[in-house]
């Protein structure tokens, strides 16, 4: 059970993804600590009265779809309607939008002690 969703493996068909490990790589990255530690370490300067996903979860989301293959923000419109990729993430609801991603990536991050930036 994934907070109010039923994870389910079965070879029936129905409801299907490719998708798949993107849970056991929830679970990896769960028992290594890694998505929270980086975002942790990341400045979010955004103003959090308006925002609706968090630091971590949209960490998740754009790591999580890209271990999947899925590189270009685009592809993130269908996937946030998807049940694989936020069930990962651990969001019940729909997931941050390609240019919710695009303005997170491109937001500027200044140079802190202890962090290497080229």
């Amino acid at each position: 059970m994934l907070k109010k969703r039923t994870v389910e493996v079965n070879f029936e068909g129905g409801e299907i993804t490719s998708d798949g490990g993107a849970m056991l790589l929830r679970q990896a990255d769960k028992h290594i600590g890694l998505s929270k530690a980086v975002a942790q370490a990341l400045e979010d300067n955004r103003r959090q009265a308006s925002c609706k996903h968090d630091n971590l979860a949209l960490l998740r989301q754009r790591v999580y779809a890209l271990a999947c293959g899925y590189e270009d923000l685009n592809d993130h419109q269908p996937l946030r309607h998807d049940l694989t990729i936020p069930s990962a993430v651990e969001c019940e609801e729909v997931l941050a939008s390609r240019s919710t991603l695009c303005r997170r990536e491109n937001q500027r991050i200044d140079k802190q002690p202890g962090m290497f930036i080229k």
